[in-house]
C-alpha cells in the first residue's frame, strides 16, 4: 500500500491511540495483580472496576491531545526516525508526569512509597516502547516510499546553470530519491542555453515565480543560483516571504563556516533552510489561547469605557461611531478592521493619506482617544475573530504596502505573521505619519518575527502598557 498523507495521519492517529490504550490497560493489571495482590482476572477487579474503562478510552485521548499541540502530526515526510524517537521520548517523559500526578498518585493501593516509582517507570516503559515501535515502522515504510519517489513535496528550483544541475544530479538520484518531486525550474538568466532545460521543464522566468508558486501547488522552493546571481538572493526571498513554501538555498563557504547550514539527512544535499512558520507549534496555540483569553477578558472589563467612548464620539461630531477600513493581513488576506472614530466624517476625501502630528482632520474627542489609544479597543474584536492578534506587525493598507514594496521589498515578510494591536515597531518607533517612517518602523517589526517568542510577545505588551499609561499614542 502506498502512503498519501490522509492515510499516514490516520496510520499515526491509530498507532498512538492504540498504543496509549494498551500501555495503560497493562499498567492497570500491574498495579492490580502486583501492587493490589488480586489474582490476574480471577477476581472482578477488572471487570466491574470503572476506572479500566475510563482509563483505556480516555487517556488515549490525553496523548492524542499531548501529540497534537507538540505538532507530532505535521510535515511527516520530513520526519527524521532518529529525531523522531528522542521528541517521543521527550514528550512522553512529559505526560507520563502529568498523569502521574493528576491521577495516579491520588489512587492509594499502597502505603509503600516506591510503588509509586514502580508505576511511573512502568507507564513510561510501557507507552514509549508501544508507540516508539509503532510510529518506526511507519516511517520505515514512508521512508522507502520517499526513496522511491512515490511521495514527497512539489517542489521547483530557482536557477539553471551549474550550480543547479549539480543539484539536480544529486538531489534526482533514482536509485534513491530524497522527497523532492520536482515539476520545473525557474530560468533567472534568461539564457537559451539553460543546463537544466535538458532535465526539466522551464516553467517561467524570475518575475513569474510568485505566480508559479501558487498556481503549482509547490511546497519547497530551491534556490541554485550561481555566485554571480546572488544580488538576486533578496528577491527571490522577498518574493516568497508571503507563500507557506519551505525555501532551501545552495550555501556558500561563508555560510558553511557561519553555521547556517544545518543537515537533516546525512547523505541529502547541504542546504539553507528557510520555513514558513515563525513559531513552534505548541507556541502558536499558546499565543492564540492567550489572543482569546485577553480579547474576551478586555471586552467585558473595559465595556464601560468603551460605552463611555462610543457616547462621547457620537454626541462630538457627525458621523458613525465606529471607523471600518480595509486593511492586509496574514499572507495578503484583507480584512475589515474596526476603530472608534477619531476623525471628522470624510477626512480623506483627497485620497489616502497617514495621520500627523497637529493633524486638522483628528476631532478634539479624537486626540484624547488617540493619546491614550481608546480607539484601538474595538479591535480585540478584530483579534477574537483571528483576523489579528495581541502581538504582530500593525496592519496597513494595500494603498500603503504597495508604496512599500516598491520601497523596501523586505515589507513582504512581516505578512508572513498575524498582524497586531500593539508591536515592537510600535513600542520602539510609534505611529508613522510618512513612508520613510514606516520604513524605519518594519526594521522593527522584521526583529520581532525573526525572533518570534511568547516572551517576546509578553514583554511588548508589558511595554505597550506602559506607553498607554505615559500617554504616548498620537
Amino acid at each position: 500500500m502506498c502512503f498519501n498523507r490522509k492515510t499516514i495521519a490516520l496510520f499515526y492517529l491509530l498507532n498512538d491511540y492504540i498504543a496509549a490504550m494498551v500501555a495503560w490497560g497493562l499498567l492497570f493489571i500491574f498495579r492490580k495483580t502486583y501492587i493490589g495482590g488480586y489474582r490476574l482476572f480471577a477476581d472482578d477487579a477488572y471487570i466491574f472496576d470503572h476506572k479500566f474503562y475510563f482509563g483505556i478510552f480516555l487517556i488515549p485521548v490525553f496523548w492524542l491531545l499531548i501529540y497534537f499541540i507538540t505538532g507530532t502530526y505535521r510535515a511527516y515526510f520530513r520526519k527524521s526516525r532518529l529525531n523522531e524517537v528522542f521528541k517521543t521520548f521527550l514528550t512522553t517523559l512529559a505526560g507520563v508526569t502529568i498523569l502521574f500526578f493528576a491521577l495516579i498518585l491520588d489512587d492509594q493501593i499502597d502505603d509503600d512509597i516506591n510503588n509509586y516509582y514502580r508505576t511511573i517507570a512502568v507507564l513510561f516503559l510501557l507507552h514509549f516502547t508501544f508507540t516508539v515501535v509503532g510510529r518506526s515502522l511507519l516511517l520505515n515504510r514512508m521512508k522507502r516510499q520517499v526513496r522511491k519517489g512515490l511521495i514527497g513535496y512539489n517542489t521547483i528550483i530557482v536557477g539553471g546553470n551549474e550550480n543547479a544541475v549539480q543539484l539536480f544530479n544529486e538531489i534526482h538520484d533514482p536509485k534513491k530519491a530524497h522527497g523532492y518531486l520536482l515539476t520545473g525550474f525557474i530560468d533567472t538568466n534568461g539564457s537559451d542555453t539553460n543546463g537544466l532545460a535538458a532535465h526539466l521543464p522551464k516553467l517561467g522566468n524570475l518575475a513569474e515565480l510568485e505566480k508559479v508558486a501558487s498556481g503549482e501547488n509547490i511546497e519547497e522552493v530551491i534556490i541554485a543560483i550561481e555566485s554571480s546571481e546572488h544580488h538576486q538572493l533578496n528577491e527571490i526571498i522577498n518574493t516568497l516571504a508571503d507563500k507557506e513554501v519551505v525555501i532551501k538555498i545552495i550555501p556558500d563557504m561563508y555560510d558553511i563556516l557561519s553555521g547556517s547550514v544545518k543537515m537533516n539527512n546525512v547523505v541529502g544535499a547541504p542546504l539553507i533552510e528557510i520555513y514558513p512558520d515563525m513559531m513552534p507549534f505548541w507556541q502558536k496555540l499558546i499565543k492564540r489561547g492567550l489572543d482569546v483569553l485577553a480579547a474576551s477578558t478586555a471586552l467585558f472589563v473595559l465595556s464601560p469605557l468603551m460605552f463611555y467612548a462610543m457616547l462621547r464620539v457620537k454626541l462630538s461630531s457627525t458621523g458613525g461611531i465606529f471607523f471600518m477600513q480595509e486593511r492586509i493581513g496574514q499572507h495578503g488576506k484583507p480584512f475589515t478592521m474596526y476603530k472608534f472614530r477619531s476623525m471628522y466624517t470624510n477626512a480623506e476625501m483627497s485620497g489616502p493619506k497617514l495621520s500627523s502630528k497637529g493633524d486638522p482632520r483628528i476631532t478634539p474627542f479624537g486626540r484624547a482617544l488617540r493619546k491614550w489609544r481608546i480607539d484601538e479597543l474595538p479591535q480585540f474584536y478584530n483579534i477574537l475573530k483571528g483576523d489579528m492578534s495581541l502581538v504582530g506587525p500593525r496592519p496597513e493598507r494595500r494603498y500603503f504596502i504597495e508604496q512599500l514594496i516598491q520601497r523596501a521589498p523586505a515589507y513582504k515578510h512581516l505578512q508572513k505573521v498575524q498582524p497586531g494591536l500593539t508591536s515592537w515597531g510600535m513600542v520602539k518607533f510609534g505611529y508613522a505619519e510618512n513612508i520613510e517612517q514606516m520604513i524605519q518602523r518594519m526594521k522593527w517589526d522584521l526583529l520581532y518575527i525573526e525572533n518570534m517568542s511568547l516572551t517576546l510577545d509578553f514583554k511588548i505588551m508589558i511595554y505597550t502598557v506602559l506607553v498607554i499609561m505615559q500617554g504616548r499614542g498620537k
